[in-house]
């Protein structure tokens, strides 16, 4: 039973994992960007809900209302002012952008919040669990965090294959020019892409402070295993950062399982592997 619990929880930690890779596959697969800053933007998101909900005392699913849209005009206006200009001159040039992105953010952060560490505090909510048997419980927060993952990669797949922008959002990725040709602009549509992007970082940062602690350096962890769910699930596809993310954590759990060591090293392994044996990822995909 105990296998089974450490299976049940890491395919749960899983969709934790794909919430966080969601918005760097997206903007990878529209505009071939790896934004380094990808983990301090969910450091932001968790620092701004304990902000407003410290100050406030507003409940946890109207912060999540907040926090979301305004990292989706964030992320917008962050695309069209600066992203938008380093496009032209490469990817290099979009890796030095984000990267110096992420350094600031981490000083500002630094500065505002100073380096102690913090946790979202969610209550029973984040607490409470379903109990199954004696040995085996189903967290609401993981199961919550699971399905949250699943309908966030849902309505992005319908918005890209059933809407006007979202075609639009596709042809721009696949063909820039001629997309331009028939009418696209290719700054809006980059910034939709953006936006979506800021926007599910911002759920899954929340959803991570409600689970551990963190404080102004923990971006690069988080981007770390972002960065490894999308590797494994395949560079582009929104379906496999779900299945890379259910990797990870069930590699992770697993590997606790056998040995607490194991953690993270585990992880880390099979992101090697799979980079060594099949760098395409277990589901490829060119485009979001």
């Amino acid at each position: 039973m105990d296998w089974l619990n450490a299976v049940v929880q890491g395919l749960l930690l899983g969709g934790l994992y794909a919430l966080f890779a969601t918005g760097l596959s997206l903007m990878f697969g529209v505009m071939r960007v790896v934004n380094l800053a990808h983990g301090d933007l969910a450091v932001v998101a968790s620092f701004l809900a304990v902000a407003i909900i410290s100050g406030t005392g507003l409940p946890l699913w109207f912060v999540l209302c907040v926090t979301t849209p305004l990292f989706a005009l964030l992320g917008y206006l962050t695309q069209r002012v600066l992203l938008q200009r380093s496009l032209s001159a490469g990817p290099m040039s979009t890796l030095v952008v984000t990267f110096g992105l992420s350094i600031v953010i981490q000083n500002v952060l630094l500065e505002v919040f100073s380096a102690d560490t913090r946790t979202l505090d969610g209550g029973s909510f984040a607490t409470g669990s379903f109990e199954i048997s004696g040995q085996l419980s189903i967290p609401y927060l993981s199961l919550a965090t699971f399905v949250l993952a699943v309908v966030v990669l849902v309505a992005i797949q319908l918005f890209l294959s059933r809407t006007g922008l979202g075609r639009m959002l596709r042809a721009s990725s696949d063909d820039p020019d001629t997309a331009t040709l028939v009418g696209a602009d290719s700054r809006h549509v980059y910034g939709i892409a953006t936006a979506i992007a800021f926007a599910t970082v911002a759920l899954a940062g929340v959803m991570m402070a409600m689970r551990s602690s963190f404080d102004p350096a923990t971006g690069p962890s988080r981007l770390l295993f972002a960065f490894e769910a999308v590797v494994i699930g395949g560079l582009g596809s929104l379906w496999g950062t779900l299945l890379g993310g259910m990797v990870l954590g069930l590699t992770q759990s697993i590997g606790a399982q056998i040995d607490p060591a194991l953690t993270i090293l585990g992880g880390h392994l099979v992101f090697l592997v799979v980079l060594a044996f099949r760098p395409q990822g277990l589901l490829p995909g060119r485009t979001a």
